[in-house]
């Protein structure tokens, strides 16, 4: 795997941390503005066209708060050329805008990044409920 795809990983965990935080300024930075651009969301969804991505990212970000807790669990990922990958599992604990109680959310996530101008881009997440 090249070493900046190794990179990228970590500045992609580091942007999944800001969004459950409430940010998704770091998130929009490493997304895609071009098509095709898609989410398969936890809730069934599938949201397609970059300026629809985005925007439903934009809002699922602001639903949580400071304080939720991230981690990324790898169970697989490459990358060659201008196509990647990662596959795992997503760990959070989510401190949800008018909530009491943080709320636990285990995702089986699938995303694919593609090269644009020497730079990686998210282009696709599948995130779907892992069976306890």
């Amino acid at each position: 795997m090249p070493d900046d795809f190794d990179a990228f990983l970590r500045q992609r965990i580091t942007a999944s941390d800001a969004f459950v935080g409430g940010d998704y300024g770091p998130l929009g930075a490493i997304s895609t503005d071009r098509p095709p651009a898609t989410i398969f969301g936890p809730q069934g969804d599938c949201v397609q066209g970059p300026e629809a991505v985005n925007a439903a990212n934009r809002g699922a970000a602001g639903r949580f708060g400071p304080g939720s807790t991230n981690r990324f669990e790898t169970v697989h990922s490459a990358a060659d050329g201008n196509l990647a990958y990662w596959v795992g599992v997503q760990r959070s604990v989510v401190n949800v805008r008018g909530m009491d109680d943080p709320v636990p959310m285990n995702l089986r996530v699938t995303e694919i990044y593609r090269r644009e101008e020497g730079a990686w881009k998210l282009v696709h997440r599948h995130a779907d409920r892992l069976a306890e």
